[in-house]
């Protein structure tokens, strides 16, 4: 690392130097932070090449701290350049990340210069002087501009997913200066949202541009003795995986499809599909539209398939491309009859042309029967399993296995995972539910 640190108080600037160049300095601060760390802070901030980093961390384990260690790290080694530290909102920049850094900063000896507005930024007076912007992701569009050397974000699980999807591709884009681009970021899971879509998925384990560090309250030893035991005391043990072990956990109130199973559900053994009719549920968004495409035999349901599209016209290309014979039947959401994703046609009038047979009702059915009907579908009270899926549709197992209930007790939207479920039950209503022919009229009565 010393020679990194070399070789960037080397390097031409427009910043004069607060002191002259000395990079023993900077190496000695560095060495004096990594001493002060605990075994799950190291791993943390020892890594220097990883793209894009995360740090799933539990209550107390000393995620704060890590997250000190890694602005102080990165500024070094970016000397000269800008970086940028975001929390969710504003009051948190001021009353979490201020406060903490500026006793971080003094514990160490960094001389610092801080400016509060119009909006907060740190100078760090190393060999070059030193950018640190602070900002919030509610308001991540500030950044539009900004070339920068690094990023830090604290507590994603804390912003909507809808905030950090749209926030994360422009923070990446900005990431384009300097000599050490890394974005990190850590959080106390809150569940399976934007932080598991990104570092814990089995997809994002496989990509080599991003990697999980894992850090439980354990290890830190710093904390009081009691600390852990009034946790243990208070929590459930599902819970205490998340807040004590830093693991993705449901903790909302409840899976939606609590009897879906993926050893009695999934299965490579997909009826012959010639000559069937292609059933596909479907589920209308600007830019994720979700279809997914089943078979019937035997009056049980075989979801073979799914498909991400970004519009309405994009996904009938893409069934029609896959089947360009067979009968296909839509079930997609009722409203798309009223609007369209993408041109002055409605949705359904869409799919119509690439004769996609619409069997969707004049309006939805209500969520808590469509809910049920899935249930049902999934094991009945006499133990009838009537639903099976290939493995390889990972988008709607993640919906059935991940989606939850929100705090009014409805299915929640907040973590993406509804979209291949609402999807599924448009089907399951409208094909095996007694009542389909009544679906679109208020029936009063719910399949429990």
């Amino acid at each position: 690392m010393s020679s990194l640190i070399e070789s960037v108080c080397k390097k031409e600037s427009v910043f004069d130097f607060i002191t002259p160049p000395d990079p023993t300095r900077s190496a000695d601060i560095l060495k004096r932070i990594e001493a002060d760390l605990h075994t799950g802070q190291a791993r943390f901030f020892e890594d220097t090449t990883t793209e894009i980093l995360g740090l799933c961390a539990g209550y107390g384990s000393g995620k704060s701290f890590a997250l000190f260690a890694k602005c102080v790290q990165l500024a070094i080694l970016n000397m000269g350049y800008t970086g940028c530290v975001f929390e969710p909102t504003n009051v948190l920049v001021r009353d979490i990340f201020i406060r903490g850094f500026n006793d971080f900063l003094e514990q160490y000896g960094i001389s610092y210069s801080f400016r509060a507005s119009p909006l907060p930024e740190y100078t760090l007076h190393l060999e070059k002087p030193t950018t640190l912007l602070c900002r919030s992701f509610e308001n991540y569009n500030r950044i539009v501009g900004l070339n920068l050397s690094h990023v830090v974000c604290d507590e994603l699980d804390v912003v909507s997913q809808p905030t950090c999807e749209a926030a994360f591709p422009r923070i990446l884009a900005r990431l384009r200066d300097g000599n050490v681009r890394q974005f990190a970021a850590a959080s106390t899971p809150e569940g399976f949202k934007f932080f598991y879509n990104t570092f814990g998925t089995e997809e994002a384990q496989a990509r080599t541009d991003r990697k999980l560090v894992k850090m439980t309250t354990y290890e830190n030893k710093h904390l009081p003795k009691d600390f852990i035991d009034r946790l243990e005391s208070n929590y459930e043990p599902s819970l205490l995986k998340s807040y004590l072990l830093g693991e993705f956990v449901n903790i909302t109130q409840g899976c939606v499809y609590t009897r879906f199973d993926r050893e009695k559900h999934l299965t490579t053994e997909i009826p012959d599909l010639t000559n069937e009719i292609i059933h596909v549920g479907i589920d209308f968004n600007i830019g994720k539209m979700s279809g997914i495409l089943g078979v019937i035999k035997n009056e049980e349901l075989y979801i073979f398939d799914e498909i991400r599209a970004y519009d309405t016209d994009e996904l009938g290309k893409t069934i029609r491309a896959k089947f360009p014979r067979a009968t296909v039947y839509g079930y997609p959401d009722a409203s798309g009859g009223a609007r369209s994703t993408n041109s002055s046609k409605t949705d359904i009038q869409i799919l119509s042309n690439y004769k996609i047979y619409n069997q969707s009702g004049a309006s939805n059915p209500a969520i808590a029967d469509r809910v049920n009907a899935v249930q049902a579908l999934l094991e009945n009270g006499k133990g009838q399993i009537r639903f099976h899926i290939h493995p390889r549709c990972k988008e709607m197992i993640k919906s059935l296995e991940l989606q939850s209930y929100d705090d009014k007790g409805q299915p929640s939207k907040d973590s993406g995972h509804d979209h291949f479920a609402d999807a599924l039950g448009y089907i399951v209503w409208r094909r095996f539910n007694p009542l389909h022919l009544n679906a679109g009229k208020s029936t009063g009565i719910r399949i429990y």
